[in-house]
Order: structure tokens, then sequence, then C-alpha cells
């Protein structure tokens, strides 16, 4: 995969991949700062994912943008940032409605577009707008959404040959592990 790596070099994802990786330290550190960063790799990710016939994955990044504005506001606004949860039973329809959107989204891309892997790339669209909105509500599970989110998304990145952006997914799962655990510190010293 190294090899791939430094083979495949592009500029435009390193740059995107440096500043996803500081986003998500920021978010997982509770900072507000990380939004900044996620405006500049989402536009970024956009030109890229769109060239790589990612579509699902270009209308992701638009959304990312949306609600990294939102994030940003959200978070000035509200400074105490409480974390909080949702009930299992929430859970459980978030994923009924995920799985129902997947599969439409998926069918759509496969039935209209050249997409490249639509159901598994409808797939991360999908949960990854769900654990965004969780992140920005500050929802302690979104971590436990997104590391599952990175793993499927290491095999799409690498299939494409965008070997950067497989490690840099690769580097959000562990981020995300280490996110949620920071989390429940942080609310277990808020209560």
């Amino acid at each position: 995969m190294l090899i791939n790596i430094i083979a495949n070099w592009n500029n435009i994802e390193l740059l995107a991949v440096i500043f996803s990786i500081c986003y998500v330290i920021l978010a997982a550190k509770k900072k507000i700062t990380c939004w900044f960063f996620a405006i500049i790799s989402v536009s970024l990710y956009i030109y890229i994912c769109y060239l790589e016939k990612l579509y699902a994955e270009t209308i992701l990044q638009f959304f990312y943008l949306i609600m990294a504005f939102y994030g940003l506001k959200t978070w000035n606004k509200e400074k105490s940032l409480k974390i909080n949860d949702w009930k299992i039973s929430t859970h459980l329809i978030i994923f009924i409605i995920g799985s129902v959107l997947t599969f439409i989204s998926g069918f759509t891309l496969s039935y209209f577009t050249d997409s490249s892997l639509p159901t598994i790339d409808s797939f991360t669209t999908i949960f990854s707008m769900i654990a965004t909105y969780m992140v920005i509500k500050r929802v302690i599970s979104n971590w436990l959404y997104w590391i599952i989110i990175d793993l499927v998304s290491i095999y799409i990145y690498d299939y494409k040959g965008l070997y950067l952006t497989a490690l840099l997914f690769i580097i959000y799962a562990i981020i995300a592990v280490f996110g949620y655990f920071n989390w429940i510190k942080i609310s277990a010293q808020n209560d």
C-alpha cells in the first residue's frame, strides 16, 4: 500500500488529507476550529470525488460543506457544547431509514449514471450525513457510526486507487476510537 501511495502521489489529495486529519483530531478534542479545516478539506474532496466518478461521495462533500458552516455556527452559538446520546430505539430507526435510503440511492446511481460502486458509495454517503449531523448535535455515538463508515471507505478508496485517501480513512478510524473515548471522558467530567 505504501508503494502505491508514493507512486500515485497527488498534491490536491495530499492537502485534502492533511486538512481532513486536522478536522477530525480537533473534532475529537471538541474544538470549534475543526470546522474551518472541514471547510477546506471538503472543498478539495468535491473536486477529487467528482473526477473519480464517485457521485454520491461528491454530493456528500457538498453536504459536508454546508454542515461545516452549520457546525461552526452551532458550536459558536452554544458555548457549553454538552455531549449527549440517543436511545437504542432512535438508532434502530436511523438504521432502517438509512438502509432504505442507501438502497434507493444505490439503485438510482446504478440505473442513471456510470457511478463506480454505487451501493457502497451510497451507504457511506447516507450514513456519513447522519453521523455528521450527530457530530454537530454532539451525540457521543457518532464516533461508532464513523468507525464503520471509515472501514467501508477504506475499501472504496483502495479500490479506486486513491491510496492516500484510503490511508486517511485508516487514520480516521483510529481517531474515531480516540474521539469516542475522549467524548465519554468529557461527558463524565461535565456531569
